[in-house]
């Protein structure tokens, strides 16, 4: 089965069988490429989605490298959170995956090749717009094949410092992000709360982009450790406003993303799962580790 629509078709939906929820396999269904360049690097770089068949999971190749390397999207290969989430395996890495591996959790695409020639994931605008276009005009595919979904059953919780999430059973999957900024008046305290489908994501957080204040950044910047940032990329605040021209695109973006990134991160578990996501004052460090946490949880309960 294979749908291309302006607003995607729930080829990924829960369906019962034997008073089990189950989720389809789902690729796309055609190869689409754009161009763009890394926020950290700047480098410029391609990027291919390649359909993949049932079991394939979602596996990034660095086809700029000898050897053109895989990189499986796993909990197992993430290598590094500073300020991204960066995966690797062997000699070969890339970075900046979150973005675009919470637009796939969203539509349900779990098997995909995806050929990048630099090691970043381009950056686009600094939100999962540029991945929604690209998943939409290459529509999705049903491959036939479903596997079980895992209600979360009891609550699991990770902690550090001022960091908390926990997962809470639910008949849904809903992310609710707390974000906290004292230093800023601007930034102050934000509350977002969503259950995540392919519409909700799509108009409530795929727009939201990546964002910093100019203090903070600073220091990147002035160690080139951000080449590729700008205003198009990413939504920067200083003395108390921000300096984007075109404003916010919510007055919670900043929360908002946050979830986007939590999203992402969780995704590298790999296995379907219904839980309410609690998350205060989380990134991509606590994100990973409290999805490592999860994912023993569920394989806990599963067993």
């Amino acid at each position: 089965m294979r749908c291309r629509l302006s607003v995607p078709c729930e080829l990924s939906a829960t369906y019962t069988g034997n008073g089990k929820l189950f989720k389809r396999a789902v690729t796309l269904g055609s190869e689409i490429s754009r161009q763009g360049k890394g926020l950290f690097s700047g480098v410029p770089s391609n990027i291919t989605f390649v359909p993949a068949h049932a079991g394939h999971g979602l596996v990034f190749q660095r086809i700029d490298i000898p050897g053109a390397p895989l990189i499986p999207a796993t909990l197992d290969n993430v290598k590094g959170t500073p300020r991204c989430t960066v995966l690797g395996e062997g000699h070969a890495s890339i970075q900046t995956v979150e973005h675009l591996l919470a637009a796939l959790a969203a539509y349900g695409v779990d098997n995909l090749l995806i050929k990048i020639d630099a090691p970043e994931v381009p950056i686009f605008d600094g939100s999962s717009l540029a991945f929604i276009d690209m998943i939409e005009n290459a529509g999705l595919v049903d491959l036939g094949v479903s596997s079980p979904i895992h209600k979360v059953k009891s609550p699991v919780y990770w902690s550090q410092g001022e960091m908390h999430l926990v997962a809470l059973p639910s008949d849904v999957y809903k992310i609710s992000y707390t974000m906290h900024y004292p230093k800023s008046n601007f930034l102050g305290s934000q509350f977002f709360s969503e259950q995540v489908t392919s519409d909700s994501f799509k108009n409530e957080i795929a727009p939201c982009r990546t964002f910093s204040l100019y203090e903070e950044i600073l220091p990147f910047i002035e160690k080139g450790l951000l080449k590729g940032g700008s205003l198009d990329n990413a939504v920067i605040i200083k003395e108390d406003k921000v300096i984007n021209p075109e404003g916010l695109r919510f007055h919670d973006e900043m929360a908002r993303h946050k979830a986007l990134d939590l999203i992402g991160d969780l995704s590298l578990i790999g296995v379907p799962f219904l839980a309410h996501i609690i998350a205060i004052k989380s990134g991509h460090f606590a994100n990973n580790e409290f999805a490592k946490v999860l994912f023993n949880h569920i394989k806990m309960e599963i067993s």
